[in-house]
């Protein structure tokens, strides 16, 4: 019988020396904890739309349970290709240009395997999704973070970007909206970001998940810029717009060459993504807009509140002005990131994510969902206010 000790070493070091999520490590905290608040998950509140959930139930009652094609139903396939070319602007062939995944998550993991040789390094902006350096390093490649400030809203700049780039630069990986800061980018500044990958060669990787959450401005992707298209992998998919995280439904557009380099990845790691999730999503690409665009106005008005709350009782905050998320400084009460939202939990039962899970610009941070009620994030910031004030009184 093979012991724990003997167990272990057996274990890939890349794997071994991964770190644990920052965002479920804090939460282990919060289980069973009574008449805790959350505002650390990451997920909509609202219920998946009824038609959607029907159009699943009914794809069961038809007997739709079986494979298919390694690159997804063809017809989901073509609405999406519809769908990106009105709402962002590149025209992507549904035969070879799309792939349908389980999640952007494993989109991204598919993406960086298949670009990704020992070495080669993957830029990506911080704070950003807690994901990228772990799936970059399961890629064997080496993640070089690039910060984003709040002083400049948590947008990146080319200048950063540039600074980062040396010999062995492959990949730029870019999150807008952001998860966790709410960060946008302007049409003029992604521009400048598009100009320096076509001078240096880089592959990027834009994962546009809550682009549909966009409160102010226009959302802009990279891949509609001039030069863009043929070298950005474009992920998406129905988790946030939509409240389907549970149906784990995402899609990759690029070009042909590198959507099939993916496809030889995913056809053997997982065949293919659930039949009943492409159905409902079919249902949700069609004929969701509505329901989505009466989210987006609810997390639009909770946003403003919390925004508020959180000035008013001295953590300042930028205005997010897409996804979910607002991203205070919890600087000014003298506590790290993790003692202030572990000091929180403890003395007034509200859980909020320590910046620093996020990646090391974190710190001085933290995360608060507002995909919650209104009524729990009117009581989070009571319960927020009445703790920093006992903190700064002393």
């Amino acid at each position: 019988m093979t012991d724990s000790n003997s167990s272990s070493n057996r274990i890939a070091d890349h794997v071994r020396d991964m770190p644990p999520s920052g965002i479920r490590e804090f939460f282990e905290l919060v289980q069973g904890r009574p008449d805790v608040i959350s505002l650390g998950v990451g997920e909509p509140d609202f219920a998946t739309p009824w038609h959607i959930r029907e159009a699943a139930i009914f794809a069961l009652e038809r007997g739709k349970t079986s494979y298919t094609s390694n690159l997804g139903l063809l017809k989901l396939r073509e609405a999406i290709s519809r769908y990106v070319e009105n709402h962002f602007g590149p025209a992507y062939d549904p035969g070879d240009e799309i792939l349908i995944t389980v999640g952007v998550s494993e989109a991204l993991d598919l993406a960086l395997r298949a670009l990704t040789n020992p070495g080669d390094e993957i830029i990506h902006h911080e704070p950003c999704y807690v994901s990228y350096s772990p799936s970059i390093a399961l890629a064997h490649g080496v993640a070089v973070p690039v910060t984003c400030r709040a002083e400049e809203q948590f947008s990146v700049t080319a200048a950063a970007l540039a600074k980062a780039i040396t010999d062995k630069s492959k990949v730029l990986v870019l999150n807008f909206p952001t998860n966790p800061t709410g960060g946008t980018m302007t049409r003029e500044a992604l521009q400048s970001i598009a100009e320096l990958a076509v001078q240096h060669d880089l592959i990027v990787i834009a994962d546009e998940i809550y682009a549909e959450l966009t409160f102010e401005g226009e959302h802009v992707s990279i891949a509609n810029l001039s030069g863009m298209k043929e070298r950005t992998i474009f992920l998406h998919g129905f988790s946030k717009a939509y409240a389907m995280t549970g149906f784990r439904l995402g899609f990759a557009c690029g070009p042909a060459g590198l959507i099939h380099a993916m496809t030889r990845i995913h056809q053997y790691s997982m065949l293919c993504a659930s039949i009943i999730s492409q159905e409902a999503a079919l249902e949700a690409i069609r004929n969701g807009e509505g329901p989505m665009l009466e989210m987006r106005e609810e997390y639009r008005q909770r946003r403003n509140f919390m925004v508020n709350a959180l000035n008013e009782m001295g953590l300042d905050c930028h205005l997010p002005r897409g996804s979910f998320y607002a991203f205070p400084s919890v600087q000014s009460t003298g506590l790290s990131s993790r003692e202030f939202a572990a000091q929180l939990l403890q003395a007034e039962n509200v859980a909020a994510v320590p910046g620093n899970a996020f990646g090391d610009c974190g710190e001085g941070f933290i995360r608060c969902c507002f995909a919650a009620s209104f009524e729990n994030i009117e009581q989070a910031m009571e319960r927020t206010a009445r703790f920093v004030a006992a903190i700064k009184k002393g």
